[in-house]
């Protein structure tokens, strides 16, 4: 049954006009090298992907898109994109957003590693890294999303004075993430250790409404007593 339900969303989301699924000879040049190459819709989300030109926001690794959904309620003049591999997830987000006539949020189902190749310098305003896997320490640290990697590639998409924020229960990716900001010379906004513990009732109302909205995963976490950690911080 479950997996019925899948392949039902699978097909529903390839009707879904506010996501985008590219094959992986869109992106990839040569599979041996591993080289990407430009998508077309590069550069044109303001144009052509939405109805109003606006700040545009992304949520990489998004899962059900409760970030995107939510930001796209309480800011309706940016644009918000969802960013994940998992499309039984985006389709929650997707089809929820659809329901309630959200036209400043979409999705595209792809792997973060190609994000250079769907966005253009200065495309984006805001990246939101909500929840993302810690990764394992030793090799695995490279695929953190908060890695020089990842940061490189979104320092190719941003505008200047661009902001990144992390929401993560995982006490290795926030002291891995502080390290970086410090190593690095990135700037750091905010940070705290237990969010909901100590910062959030200091905060204005439009940052407390946006950090108070709840992933699948946020729940889960914050029901079993884990603290939740937020940083905010500039890479230019």
């Amino acid at each position: 049954m479950a997996g019925k339900k899948k392949l039902f969303r699978f097909d529903q989301m390839a009707t879904f006009s506010n996501v985008l699924e590219p094959k992986l000879k869109d992106v990839l040049e040569e599979e041996q090298t591993g080289e990407f190459k430009d998508h077309p819709v590069k550069g044109t989300w303001n144009s052509e992907q939405f109805e109003k030109e606006q700040p545009i926001v992304l949520e990489l690794g998004c899962g059900k898109g409760e970030y995107s959904v939510g930001m796209g309620r309480h800011f309706p003049e940016k644009n918000f994109i969802g960013v994940d591999i998992k499309g039984a997830r985006i389709w929650y987000g997707a089809s929820e957003s659809l329901r309630d006539g959200l036209s400043n949020v979409r999705f595209l189902r792809t792997r973060i590693d190609f994000i250079t190749s769907f966005f253009k310098q200065d495309e984006v305003d805001e990246i939101w890294l909500t929840f993302p896997d810690p990764q394992k320490e030793g090799r695995r640290e490279r695929k953190r999303l908060t890695s020089p990697m990842f940061i490189e590639r979104y320092r190719q998409i941003l505008k200047k004075g661009g902001i990144v924020h992390l929401k993560t229960d995982s006490p290795d990716l926030y002291e891995y993430t502080m390290e970086q900001i410090q190593e690095h010379g990135y700037e750091l906004i905010q940070e705290t250790y237990d969010l909901y513990g100590e910062l959030i009732e200091n905060l204005d109302a439009d940052t407390q409404a946006i950090l108070n909205i709840r992933t699948h995963y946020e729940g889960i976490f914050s029901a079993k007593g884990f603290s939740i950690k937020y940083i905010k911080f500039r890479v230019h």
